[in-house]
């Protein structure tokens, strides 16, 4: 059995941070108990070791409730009094100390189980709260095919400043990623307002300048009322044609996707636009590229945890000279390869992490009527 849980953010909790305890931990205390009994049974003489079974009620807490630690303790105080067992004869005063560590542990257990129980309700309502403000990516949109990892900052969250979201609208599949400003929890709320305003975007507007546009205005009537004129996000912007065969692209102060097409990767040539939330770029004023796409082009967003990313040297993750040979048919693979390439390379990741990989399914050219 595993000492560690994974969750959704792919950290690993470990038995001191709330995972259930590993099978070692929870055989300590009958394993101990055993241990002594068996000595002391086959020697033919009385053995010094019944200190040792006072360390079996504060065993059990580690891994039981209140109910059988008390079973514990009871049978450590009646084998006190077991002669068969030849232990040596206790004073009064082992007898109350071992009976007092008993109780105690008793009292420890108790508490221990109603502070997890409240811990688990907390942690899957935390859960739960920041799957409403980021759900689980569909696996396809449309004729899209998509593939997310998010690995938040701040350990034990689910969400941290990186965002993305793929929605379908009238115009075809619009696809948003990316960054406000900070991480952790202070940028959860930020992230929560983004993505509220561009599904509601994604519906109403007709291309993707007025989506942007909405967005900014979001961020700067957020800005004025939480008084943080420092407010801000970048992010790129994408819209997929009904047919998948072409897709539309901005970038208001992100990086600009990467193209997997025949085996390589290439950086998309655009201008960026201003980050979001400072009011500075008008609707016709960002800079839209169009690229036609055919069956088995990719399109690859990573956010700045990933191109930031640098090794002990101070050298940057070399990402489009990487991509390429960790690129394979199935999309989950290919993003858990970069991120383990990625942890790698850097060793530590200070910043959020977010990859994004779309397959669109571009249709059939339609066929002449002969």
């Amino acid at each position: 059995m595993r000492d560690t849980v994974q969750g959704r953010d792919g950290s690993r909790r470990g038995w001191l941070r709330g995972a259930p305890p590993p099978w070692w931990v929870r055989i300590m205390p009958v394993g101990l108990l055993l241990v002594v009994c068996i000595a002391t049974l086959i020697s033919p003489q009385p053995l010094d070791i019944g200190f040792l079974l006072g360390a079996i009620p504060p065993l059990a807490v580690l891994s039981y409730g209140p109910a059988a630690t008390a079973v514990l303790g009871v049978v450590v105080v009646a084998l006190q009094h077991a002669r068969v067992f030849h232990l040596d004869h206790p004073g009064n005063t082992d007898l109350l100390t071992i009976g007092f560590v008993a109780l105690l542990s008793v009292f420890v257990s108790y508490v221990r189980s109603h502070r997890d129980a409240q811990l688990d309700l907390e942690r899957t309502v935390a859960e739960a709260t920041q799957n409403a403000v980021v759900p689980p990516l569909p696996e396809k949109v449309g004729r899209v095919r998509c593939t997310g990892l998010y690995r938040a900052a701040q350990r034990g969250t689910l969400v941290g400043g990186d965002f993305f979201d793929v929605r379908e609208s009238p115009q075809g599949v619009r696809v948003v990623m990316g960054d406000v400003q900070g991480h952790g929890l202070s940028a959860v709320a930020t992230v929560a307002s983004l993505l509220g305003a561009f599904r509601e975007a994604v519906l109403d507007q007709p291309d993707l300048p007025s989506v942007a546009a909405r967005l900014d205005r979001r961020l700067l009537v957020d800005s004025a009322e939480a008084r943080r004129p420092e407010l801000f996000a970048t992010a790129a912007l994408l819209e997929f044609s009904p047919d998948a065969r072409t897709v539309r692209i901005i970038v208001c102060g992100s990086p600009p996707p990467v193209l997997l097409q025949d085996g390589k990767a290439t950086e998309v040539h655009i201008t960026p636009g201003t980050p979001l939330g400072l009011g500075l770029c008008p609707e016709d004023a960002y800079d839209e590229v169009t690229l036609p796409l055919l069956h088995g082009d990719r399109l690859f967003l990573a956010s700045d945890g990933i191109w930031e990313g640098r090794n002990p040297d101070g050298t940057y993750y070399p990402l489009i000279d990487r991509l390429p040979g960790l690129v394979d048919d199935d999309p989950g693979t290919t993003t858990e390869r970069v991120w383990v390439d990625l942890v790698h390379y850097c060793g530590t990741i200070g910043d959020d992490v977010t990859m994004l990989l779309l397959t669109p399914e571009p249709a059939m050219e339609p066929t002449g009527i002969k």
